[in-house]
C-alpha cells in the first residue's frame, strides 16, 4: 500500500523537551531553530515545499509549539488566536504538491494550533488556561486541571456485496464525486460497531466481517480516519437523505476507471484522502 496522506513525518517529536521548560526555551532561542510560515492556517510555500523562517529572538515560549527536531534543528509553529475556518482552493493545491513527510508536519501543526485556539478556557471551572509542555497541553492556573489535544476517531468504510462496493455522495461534494461512507465513533463503541451502525444509519444495510485496512490523520480540524471494509448481508438500500444525497453500488472495473481519471460515471476523492487509498485497496 502506498504511503498515506499526512503520514510519514520525519520530525522527532522530542517528548523529553516537553517536560523541560528550560530546554524548550533554549531550543526556541537556538539560532538554527526554524518557524513554520503560515498565513493564518494557510502554508506559504518555498520552491514547492513548506516555508520556514528564523525565529524572532524576543519570541515567547508561550506563543509557540515545538513540532519536533530533525538533524539537531528544532522546528516550531506560532500559535494564533482564531480557529481554522476550513480549506481554501490554495490550500488544496498546496496539499497536492507537498511531499508525504511535509504534509505530516503541516497536519500536526494545523491540528495543534487549532486546538489551542478552540480551548482557551478550562472545561472544568471556566478559567482561562495557559500553554505548557512545549505547546502540547494547556493548564488551568485556577483549578490545576491539565488539558491535552484530542483526536476524534472517524470510521470510513466500504461495504461490499457480490463484487460491488457501496459509495455515497454528500451535497457538499464537488459535482460527480462519490466516496466511502464515514462517521464519528461514539462513546462506548468499538470500531467494528461504529462501522456497522454508520452503514445502517446512512444506507440501511446490515454488515458483518468488518476488516481494518489503514488509518490516517485528517487535520480538519483533528480527526483520525480509520478505514475499513465490511461485507453487506444484502444490497437493498434505504438512504438517509439528511446525511447522503445519493448512494450506489459500483463494480471494481468502475472503481478502477474512476481512479484512472475516467469520471464519466463518478469521480473519486483526491489522492491525499484515505478514501482514495481505500478505493485503491478494494479495487486491487
Amino acid at each position: 500500500m502506498k504511503e498515506l496522506g499526512f503520514t510519514g513525518g520525519r520530525l522527532d517529536r522530542a517528548d523529553q523537551l516537553r517536560h523541560d521548560p528550560a530546554a524548550f526555551a533554549a531550543a526556541l532561542a537556538d539560532p538554527a531553530a526554524r518557524l513554520l510560515i503560515l498565513d493564518a492556517y494557510q502554508p506559504l510555500m518555498q520552491d514547492g515545499r513548506l516555508g520556514w523562517t528564523a525565529i524572532d529572538p524576543a519570541a515567547s515560549p508561550e506563543d509557540h509549539v515545538l513540532l519536533g527536531i530533525e538533524d539537531a534543528t528544532p522546528y516550531f509553529a506560532r500559535l494564533v488566536p482564531e480557529p481554522a475556518m476550513g480549506r481554501s482552493f490554495e490550500m488544496i493545491a498546496a496539499l497536492h504538491a507537498l511531499e508525504a513527510g511535509e504534509a505530516a508536519t503541516y497536519a500536526a501543526a494545523r491540528s495543534v494550533i487549532d486546538w489551542h485556539a478552540r480551548h482557551g478556557f478550562c472545561a472544568k471551572c471556566g478559567h482561562a488556561t495557559e500553554p505548557f509542555r512545549a505547546g502540547w497541553a494547556r493548564r488551568c492556573p485556577a483549578c490545576g486541571t491539565e488539558h491535552f489535544p484530542r483526536v476524534d476517531p472517524v470510521v470510513i468504510m466500504i461495504a461490499e456485496h457480490d463484487g460491488c462496493a457501496l459509495l455515497g455522495r454528500q451535497p457538499a461534494f464537488p459535482p460527480g464525486r462519490y466516496s466511502a461512507l464515514a462517521g464519528f465513533l461514539e462513546p462506548g463503541e468499538s470500531i467494528e460497531e461504529a462501522v456497522a451502525r454508520e452503514l445502517f444509519e446512512e444506507a440501511g444495510i446490515r454488515v458483518r466481517d468488518v476488516r481494518y485496512i489503514a488509518s490516517q490523520p485528517w487535520p480538519f480540524p483533528s480527526s483520525l480516519m480509520i478505514a475499513c471494509v465490511a461485507t453487506a448481508i444484502d444490497d437493498r438500500l434505504t438512504i438517509d437523505r439528511t446525511e447522503l444525497e445519493d448512494a450506489m453500488w459500483v463494480s471494481r472495473d468502475e472503481v478502477r476507471a474512476a481512479l484512472a481519471g475516467d469520471a464519466s460515471r463518478f469521480g473519486v476523492p483526491p489522492s491525499y484522502a484515505i478514501a482514495h487509498t481505500l478505493l485503491e485497496a478494494w479495487a486491487e
